[in-house]
């Protein structure tokens, strides 16, 4: 899983409305892809970009295909994503920090 390919899965509103349903708890292909006007295929396609992201984990049982979220990716892109804040935050202080001192002056 890199971070890349969770962004990009995360990056499309019906991949996410996916995501929102699998917090509920597993789900086979078909329940998730019912709310969308879209056919299995292209549920199908989200599902497996999902998949690449890190962000599903896929079972068999039997012919069906049952889907569950794993949590894993959104923890190390957010664990990102804080530590982006964190380096920008001190960035800016420091700036405002100078700024302040020349005003002073």
């Amino acid at each position: 899983m890199s971070l890349d390919a969770t962004l990009t899965a995360l990056a499309d509103p019906t991949r996410r409305a996916i995501l929102s349903r699998l917090t509920l708890g597993e789900a086979r292909v078909t329940e998730l892809a019912r709310p969308f006007a879209l056919s299995l295929n292209a549920v199908s396609k989200h599902i497996r970009m999902l998949e690449r992201g890190g962000l599903v984990r896929r079972r068999r049982a039997g012919r069906e295909h049952i889907l569950a979220l794993d949590p894993a990716a959104l923890d190390a892109t957010a664990d990102w994503i804080a530590a982006q804040k964190a380096a920008w935050s001190a960035r800016l202080q420091k700036l405002d920090d100078l700024l302040r001192e020349e005003d002073a002056r």
